[in-house]
């Protein structure tokens, strides 16, 4: 999967700060993954103030997700292997 735009996504919060997506992760999520810039989801690199948040519910994930030119967008996605692959990959903490 090389672009975000072809997913089934819900945008949860328009032009979000990291901060707020972060607390909206911590807030809302069942478990909580801090990445790197530059950690991939979806084959696509992500863009963020460190540690950058991902969210996940079962089998759904919420991140923030930086178009250069349009800001950042908190998005929710649904996809099993994406969600098992970040929670092999990634450091998870407490939301």
């Amino acid at each position: 999967m090389g672009c975000i735009e072809k997913l089934d996504y819900e945008v949860l919060i328009r032009h979000a700060s990291f901060p707020e997506a972060a607390k909206y992760i911590r807030a809302h999520c069942a478990e909580a993954y801090e990445v790197r810039p530059g950690f991939k989801i979806f084959d696509k690199a992500m863009i963020g103030i460190p540690p950058v948040l991902i969210g996940i519910d079962a089998d759904t994930l919420t991140f923030p997700f930086t178009k250069p030119c349009h800001g950042t967008f908190l998005l929710r996605v649904e996809d099993a292997t994406e969600a098992a692959r970040i929670r092999t990959k990634a450091k998870r903490v407490k939301p």
